[in-house]
């Protein structure tokens, strides 16, 4: 997500993050109001409604019409919907964590399972223990499975000598490997899935 829209998002959501202003708009999207009126309907004080509407403002989420020695605020339905439809989009969303490190907890419970540097394939690397929360062994079965290539057949045998390496219960490794879809296996011939 660009700069920009990530601080229009950022204002928009800090905007509405004040219960008042929220009224305020739920209000302004069913009639248009004066800053006495808002106060009224409220409970306010009328510098704090217009405070406010400042706010709303900023983001022209509202607009204001002049009408004799009032002035008429109402919600800009069309600029909610821009701001919708430019910034609320599932990609645009999922691009926040552009900046986010979102393996990091997946290395830290590697780091904390691990004897030795999993990193390092010359390192001696040992599982201290296989998880008891299926969250954190889905994330050893991953690495596990990466330590097979694709596209190549392994006999029984050799997929025991593999998991042996780092743990020595390679039963259970081997059956979680085929439960999580990691692997497959047919006639005693196991395979890393994609």
């Amino acid at each position: 997500m660009e700069s920009e829209q990530f601080n229009i998002l950022l204002r928009f959501f800090k905007a509405l993050a004040d219960d008042s202003r929220l009224k305020i708009v739920g209000i302004l999207a069913n009639q248009e109001c004066s800053v006495e009126e808002l106060a009224v309907l409220l409970q306010l004080k009328e510098p704090t409604v217009s405070h406010h509407l400042a706010k709303l403002k900023e983001l022209n989420l509202v607009t204001m019409r002049p009408e004799g020695n009032s002035r008429l605020y109402q919600l800009d339905s069309e600029a909610l919907q821009s701001i919708s439809k430019e910034i609320f989009t599932p990609e645009k969303i999922a691009s926040l964590i552009e900046d986010v490190d979102t393996e990091a907890w997946e290395s830290k419970v590697l780091k904390n399972y691990f004897e030795g540097d999993v990193s390092d394939k010359h390192s001696v690397q040992r599982l201290k223990e296989i998880p008891a929360s299926r969250k954190k062994r889905l994330v050893i079965l991953k690495w596990l499975a990466n330590q097979f290539d694709v596209g190549v057949n392994y006999p029984e045998r050799l997929v025991n000598d593999i998991l042996k390496r780092y743990h020595i219960d390679c039963a259970t490794l081997r059956r979680e490997l085929i439960a999580c879809q990691l692997m497959q296996r047919e006639n005693g011939i196991y395979w890393r899935t994609t």
